[in-house]
């Protein structure tokens, strides 16, 4: 057992850290739609960096002697079933009370995501690699732009594209106003591309030195390994 906890001491603490600030995030920060501060915002996102690289440190071997794909996954899907789609009849009349937990639930499914692909024997690599891309397209605004697009809007307000974003707070703490929809349509291409780079990147980048196998120092067996999934 000792043996045990110690090959998995890093992701019980990263396991502890996404847990604590969790809590921070839904128990003392207020449920605010609006992002207050740059800070306020990148701390609400040590939850999901931590949850990840937790995730990225699981042992595969172990997790599977327990059958924790089992117990994990359906745990999280029962999260979002029992829990966020009753808030969401709920409060289908509070639109901000209702933006809230779509934001808080669209990590949740990442997470599960990027949880499930793991039990399921895939790489530390590749579970980093698909858990920031899909982050990156959650805070792209290609929401808000498919919210605009995609839907019959019949309010003159939302019948054509704003050329202000009064909405996008997530937007206007990096430029320091809201954007116009010329700047929000670049700031979600950057990160379209962003999101490309980080799927097209060598594995090697996604991939730890101590995760590399022993007797194989270039690291190339796990490479190769990483390169097939």
């Amino acid at each position: 057992m000792s043996q045990v906890l110690r090959r998995n001491v890093a992701f019980l603490v990263l396991l502890a850290l996404a847990a604590g600030t969790a809590a921070v995030v839904w128990f003392v920060l207020p449920h605010d739609r609006e992002v207050k501060s740059l800070g306020i915002f990148l701390f609400k996102l040590l939850p999901f960096i931590f949850a990840t690289e937790a995730i990225a440190r699981l042992e595969t071997e172990l997790a599977r002697r327990l059958h924790l794909v089992r117990i994990l996954v359906p745990i999280m899907f029962c999260v979002f079933f029992l829990y966020f789609v009753p808030k969401i009849f709920f409060y289908l009349d509070d639109f901000p009370t209702v933006y809230y937990h779509i934001l808080v639930l669209t990590p949740i499914i990442i997470m599960a995501l990027t949880l499930a692909y793991r039990l399921g024997g895939g790489t530390p690599g590749n579970a980093r690699r698909i858990a920031y891309a899909m982050l990156l397209i959650m805070v792209s605004g290609l929401e808000d732009l498919a919210f605009l697009t995609v839907n019959d809007h019949t309010d003159p307000q939302w019948s054509t594209i704003p050329d202000v974003w009064t909405w996008a707070s997530h937007i206007k703490v990096f430029l320091g106003h809201y954007p116009s929809k010329y700047e929000a349509y670049a700031f979600i291409a950057v990160h379209v591309v962003l999101v490309v780079f980080v799927l097209a990147a060598p594995t090697r980048w996604f991939t730890l030195p101590r995760s590399r196998r022993r007797g194989d120092p270039a690291g190339t067996g796990t490479e190769q390994v990483e390169a097939r999934i």
